[in-house]
């Protein structure tokens, strides 16, 4: 019994939209899976032949180690003030000295990694999902293209850090109050950074959808009748994953430097829930005397940074077929 026409053009579509697939179905069907996980195989490949982005890999890796694994190792409180171990350099029993109040700066650089780093992966997956679906909305529908680009640009046109810092002025106290101190502060600040920092990815995604969509395999589902929820999920998106991941890389690093910038004014997080902008702050007026204060927050703060943006070069070049081998 022969298949319907509109299932074998339905199928000979799946296979167009998916880069380096076969051009005839596979006869076994469990072999339907492999085309993917050689594009996968092919971009690791062509990621390790990145230099600098393998090693800024291993670097985050490390750090990812240092502050997740670091404080089930290190079990001294990162909180605990011993005003007769205040202001030590580095010892035995605090390898990277203590601060004013006797706080274990050890403890403190794992603990505060570990809310830098959980506020930049938070505030990433807000901004990604809200950047990725203004962007597909409005590059595959016409009539939606005109208001959400004039709502980009509106966000575009606004001053970022008085808006954040606008923000967590009106929000912190009563969030603090329902949600507690740390829970109601990290919440605002990971959306404040979220719903500030989607407007470069909507653009980058609208950009490619707007390309995708003239593409024969899109025209040809849609000659079918495909609806489009379904085209968008099975045809749009993965043709599209490239830039966003790409996007999701560099929002991490943006949302470290923005959370770290709050903290550093004194509006971020409280003193007994330290953060890497926090050290710093708090290490500012004794920067002179004791200057590895400054110097451990701010070398994590950019090694993280810089680690996260040669890994979105890798994945670039990774993943564009126009520049692999380059």
């Amino acid at each position: 019994m022969t298949e319907p026409r509109g299932q074998q053009v339905e199928e000979s579509v799946s296979n167009a939209a998916a880069p380096g697939a076969e051009a005839l179905p596979p006869d076994d069907p469990v072999a339907a899976g492999a085309p993917s996980r050689s594009q996968w195989r092919d971009i690791w490949h062509q990621f390790r032949n990145h230099r600098g982005a393998m090693l800024a890999l291993v670097i985050f890796l490390g750090i990812i180690l240092f502050v997740g694994i670091g404080p089930w190792l290190w079990t001294i409180d990162a909180t605990y003030v011993d005003y007769r171990a205040r202001n030590q350099g580095f010892t035995l029993a605090h390898p990277l000295g203590t601060d004013q109040l006797g706080r274990d700066i050890l403890a403190r650089m794992m603990t505060g990694g570990r809310v830098s780093i959980a506020v930049g992966l938070v505030a990433m997956a807000i901004a990604l999902t809200l950047g990725s679906a203004i962007g597909v909305l409005s590059g595959y529908f016409r009539r939606l293209d005109a208001p959400l680009m004039r709502l980009t640009e509106l966000f575009l046109a606004l001053p970022l850090l008085p808006l954040l810092l606008l923000m967590v002025t009106l929000f912190r106290e009563p969030l603090s109050q329902r949600l507690g101190a740390g829970g109601g502060v990290f919440l605002l600040i990971v959306t404040a950074i979220g719903v500030t920092s989607w407007m470069q990815t909507a653009r980058i995604v609208r950009g490619d959808v707007l390309g995708l969509k003239e593409r024969e395999f899109i025209l040809a589902a849609k000659s079918i009748g495909t609806p489009a929820p379904r085209m968008i999920l099975r045809h749009v998106l993965p043709n599209v994953i490239s830039p966003i991941m790409v996007a999701a890389t560099l929002g991490i690093a943006t949302a470290i430097i923005t959370e770290s910038s709050l903290s550093f004014l004194g509006l971020g997080f409280p003193p007994d829930f330290p953060t890497w902008g926090r050290l710093l702050y708090d290490a500012v007026d004794q920067m002179q005397m004791y200057p590895w204060r400054v110097i451990l927050p701010g070398a994590f703060i950019s090694l993280t940074v810089l680690s996260v943006n040669y890994i979105g070069d890798g994945l670039r070049d990774a993943m564009d077929p126009r520049i692999r081998g380059r």
